[in-house]
């Protein structure tokens, strides 16, 4: 009967392998059993303050041949902190922290702690009832890291609590619907931004307690935010302390050693334990911290060996990822899973039933590329590479698509958003207000990194909070104002993002307008039309002709130059009558130099 219990957990399809092992202190017994797989360890002990740090004192038996051990103990109070000490099968003697513990000391220390994740009362019945997928919702995600989004004058961190208190309002006020937060598991190395992690369970330590994270998430919800999380699936950390070697073999790692672009170890996904293991990490955030979703980090290096496709595909790792988007969807029907991919693998958000991975939705890493290097072109060549804009639309409708510009993107040499931008100083400002009206009008759910909306010119490093003060700066502080109001133009206007992954959605005014290099298009629903115009160049139009997909009048509803924005109020101030010209409805406007306009006609 014992070992029926952990079938599930041997077969990879286990989602709450979190209940069979760790540290599980019963309040009313007293009692803190102790569960661990180690398949091929000569024996397993554990310690702490409890028994003394004894190696000797407390061994766990084997109670089932597969490799689980346990002990129970009488003596262990909540927030012990302890360790395994597995025996190889040489005699070796190594100390390990728990895999599957729930909670870690504060890096460099790296025992686990047995706590309780039970008794915080959640108030967000009605957010996790109602919540969705969103593909017919706004979704504007911003991504933040938690420990630099703010820093106390002391250096200090912010609790999770107090984050919750500041950084949620200011999502809030400012129209995200949603934030991603980077990888929150435990991680010994900061520089790593949670993407190699130890502990899969753990809460990172840095930012406080557990119910003061789950303090964040509930009044996430109550606020109507979203909350999505980073995870990483790929490989682990091989510090001796982790899971690498963990009972004297590769039990989590490929049994021949393979070491990662990251100088990691990559999981062995075609192994039936480390599938249960992974899936049932990822449904934990779910069930026990309430996310609204998982975004899967590096899916191209799952899909193929080392991310590289002329290595072929991965078979183990694919199915893996069928398994994990289908079984946690099965139990958490609307939380959402997002894949992180750069490879043109086909069916990535097709489901899984019909062969295809199953996630939800795929970032465009291809449309941000293409996008950042057309804005760093000098605009007299833009014409010659007129579709690396009006390309995204060719292959758009082949996944479902989240537009995004990441963390990635503002690091290791790579400039921010706004110093990518050609020329100088105000110019790098008036395209940059022009490429975020282009992604907001574009079809895709949104995503921005933190200190993005306030046009950050140091590139992100995690030691250092945004540059607030560049709010003191008239230039900042205006393109914020404009990412603010695009923002709420976005949330208010349901044809720029209910029909994001159908056809009726978007249509091309002209698209193939390189001479002059301007782009138009038009979104629509039921209620209403909304008409796009980029202007790549410096060059401005006093009468410039907009072919329109219906007569009336046109109203501008935000123009990139108003001066409120850093502009030279270049703008529309009244509605544009349309007028039929050559058997077509046709307005005339005034475009700015880099102008971004958009202009409504309600139905």
């Amino acid at each position: 009967m014992i070992q029926d219990k952990f079938n599930l957990f041997f077969s990879g399809h286990c989602l709450d392998a979190y209940h069979l092992f760790g540290a599980h202190r019963n309040r009313e017994s007293g009692k803190t059993e102790f569960t661990v797989w180690a398949p091929h360890a000569k024996s397993v002990r554990v310690i702490g303050a409890f028994n003394y740090w004894d190696r000797e004192a407390s061994y766990l038996a084997k109670i089932d041949d597969r490799g689980v051990w346990s002990l129970t103990l009488d003596n262990v109070s909540e927030w012990d902190i302890y360790r395994y000490v597995i025996e190889d099968w040489k005699g070796k003697l190594t100390e390990k922290s728990d895999p599957f513990a729930f909670y870690s000391e504060l890096r460099p220390s790296t025992s686990s702690k047995v706590v309780h994740l039970e008794g915080y009362n959640w108030e967000d019945q009605e957010w996790m009832q109602n919540r969705s997928i969103n593909y017919d919702r706004p979704m504007n995600i911003y991504e933040v890291h938690a420990g630099s989004w703010k820093i106390k004058e002391n250096g200090e961190h912010y609790t999770y609590a107090e984050l919750a208190d500041e950084l949620i309002p200011y999502c809030v006020e400012n129209g995200y619907t949603h934030i991603e937060l980077m990888p929150l598991n435990e991680y010994p190395f900061d520089g790593s931004w949670g993407y190699q992690a130890s502990g899969y369970f753990s809460l990172t330590s840095r930012y406080g307690s557990m119910h003061q994270f789950m303090y964040f998430m509930d009044k996430a919800h109550k606020n109507n935010i979203g909350v999505i999380m980073d995870f990483v699936p790929v490989h682990f950390v091989k510090d001796n302390h982790g899971l690498r070697m963990f009972d004297g073999t590769p039990q989590f790692e490929y049994q021949q050693y393979s070491e990662s672009e990251w100088g990691t170890c990559y999981f062995d996904l075609a192994k039936e334990e480390v599938r249960s293991f992974l899936m049932s990490s990822a449904a934990f955030w779910c069930d026990v911290y309430h996310m609204d979703g998982i975004r899967v980090d590096a899916v191209s290096n799952l899909i193929f060996w080392k991310g590289n496709k002329n290595n072929g595909v991965n078979t183990g790792a694919v199915d893996f990822i069928k398994r994990l988007n289908y079984d946690v969807k099965d139990k958490f029907h609307n939380v959402m899973m997002i894949a992180e991919d750069s490879s043109d693998y086909e069916g990535v958000t097709k489901p899984s039933i019909y062969g295809g991975l199953g996630f939800d939705y795929k970032w465009d890493l291809g449309w941000m590329n293409d996008t950042l290097k057309y804005y760093a072109m000098d605009p007299v060549y833009r014409k010659y590479h007129h579709n690396m804009i009006n390309f995204s639309m060719a292959y758009f409708y082949s996944e479902k698509f989240i537009m995004e510009f990441s963390h990635d993107e503002v690091v290791h040499g790579k400039a921010t958003i706004v110093n990518k931008m050609w020329g100088l100083y105000n110019d790098k400002f008036a395209q940059a207000r022009n490429l975020y009206l282009y992604m907001y009008t574009h079809p895709g759910k949104k995503l921005n990194f933190m200190g993005n909306e306030i046009g950050h010119f140091r590139e992100w490093d995690e030691n250092k909070e945004n540059d607030w003060f560049l709010l003191q700066y008239p230039v900042h502080d205006s393109f914020r104002r404009y990412l603010h109001d695009l923002s709420k133009i976005y949330l208010s206007h349901s044809c720029l993002y209910k029909y994001d992954y159908s056809w009726e959605g978007f249509k091309w005014i002209d698209a193939d307008n390189a001479e002059q290099s301007i782009y138009t298009y038009y979104r629509e629903d039921e209620e209403s039309i909304m008409v796009v115009v980029l202007n790549m160049t410096p060059v401005s139009h006093e009468k410039f002709e907009v072919k329109v997909p219906m007569k009336g009048y046109y109203t501008e509803v935000i123009n990139s130059d108003k001066d409120i924005y850093g502009g030279y109020n270049m703008c529309n101030y009244k509605p544009v009558k349309s007028v039929h010209k050559k058997q077509k409805d046709i307005i005339r406007i005034r475009v700015a130099p880099f102008a971004g306009i958009l202009f409504e006609i309600k139905k």
